[in-house]
């Protein structure tokens, strides 16, 4: 029962992010089977992306701003990246800025939620330390999702000659932000709270504003705005 108590905690903050993330969609939500496979898909990121990174420790050496911003945040960014570019960014359920952010979130939330069971299944915990967690990795992966998510869409609806460059910052900004908390949790021995806690606000309150954006700039909204208007 404890076990099951442990994991169900483990679980409930990726789960409920995604939730929340998905019930933002204000104009055309997205298939709950595709948000939930791509959920599955960040999930099975972890084990290869584990092995990379403990293979380039192994190489390069654990430096915290090398493993902060290219072994952590730039493999895992990567991946996360790549997959939703080669099966998400030409699908047909790709229809509006905001899909974008619920994919992104998916994958990233997926990864964090199966690293998390993995944390407390091998390591001494807390309830002070699961809802730490909770605040601050599965958070961050759901923030750095949104970023990603944000620029995706971006690219997806933009003319050629911008869309490259929304494509890029959907890795670009996602691993900066990755890297930079990265990088305060292992150079800052003593009170990395002073610093984590500001940068999580931070990262809340571009997040939200991103997902407003998206939801604005949705075609759907012009049509929902006609039918009630026919009515």
């Amino acid at each position: 029962m404890l076990l099951f108590s442990v994991l169900a905690a483990a679980i409930a903050p990726g789960l409920s992010l995604l939730t929340y993330l998905y019930l933002k969609d204000r104009y055309d939500a997205e298939p709950i089977h595709m948000v939930a496979r791509m959920f599955l898909v960040g999930m099975l990121l972890v084990l290869p992306i584990m092995v990379i990174q403990r293979g380039l420790l192994l190489w390069l050496g654990d430096n915290p701003l090398f493993f902060s911003f290219a072994v952590s945040a730039g493999v895992e960014e990567l991946f996360k990246w790549f997959v939703l570019y080669h099966i998400i960014y030409n699908h047909t359920e790709f229809d509006e800025p905001y899909d974008g952010i619920v994919y992104a979130a998916s994958i990233s939330l997926g990864f964090a939620t199966l690293e998390n069971v993995l944390f407390v299944i091998f390591q001494p915990v807390t309830f002070g330390s699961i809802v730490m967690r909770a605040l601050l990795p599965v958070s961050g992966h759901a923030l750095f999702g949104i970023a990603m998510g944000y620029y995706l869409g971006k690219a997806k609806f933009a003319p050629v000659s911008r869309s490259r460059i929304y494509l890029l910052m959907s890795l670009a900004v996602p691993l900066s932000w990755h890297g930079l908390y990265d990088y305060i949790m292992m150079a800052v021995k003593t009170y990395w709270i002073v610093l984590i806690a500001p940068l999580m606000a931070v990262l809340w309150m571009v997040g939200l504003a991103k997902m407003k954006k998206a939801n604005a700039n949705s075609p759907f909204r012009l049509l929902i705005r006609e039918e009630e208007i026919k009515q």
